[in-house]
């Protein structure tokens, strides 16, 4: 068996990370995210799968305890941006509305 480098892991887990920040990006329909309760458990799946990946990494010896911490806060500060985004966007859009 082939041994895997911790750069690797980090690596493999940083696509993944990205794959779950494009899945809310490429929502151009703000709407849905904001009301589709259906989409917002597609994302809590995606999330609590990751952490199971650092997890496993971190119990492997892949990962420090830090590092893998470390992943999980910078994906969940990166959505929660996302959702900001696209919330004020929506907002923004709804104010021009009223305003025409």
């Amino acid at each position: 068996m082939e041994s895997v480098s911790s750069d690797f892991a980090i690596e493999v887990l940083k696509k993944d990370a990205q794959r779950i920040k494009m899945l809310i990006q490429n929502q151009h329909n703000s709407l849905c995210i904001s009301q589709c309760k259906a989409f917002e458990e597609v994302v809590d799946t995606q999330m609590y799968g990751f952490s199971r990946q650092v997890f496993f990494a971190e119990r492997i010896g892949l990962l420090t305890e830090e590092e893998g911490h470390q992943m999980l806060s910078d994906l969940e500060g990166d959505l929660n941006r996302l959702y900001t985004e696209l919330y004020e966007n929506r907002y923004e859009s709804n104010e021009s509305h009223k305003e025409a």
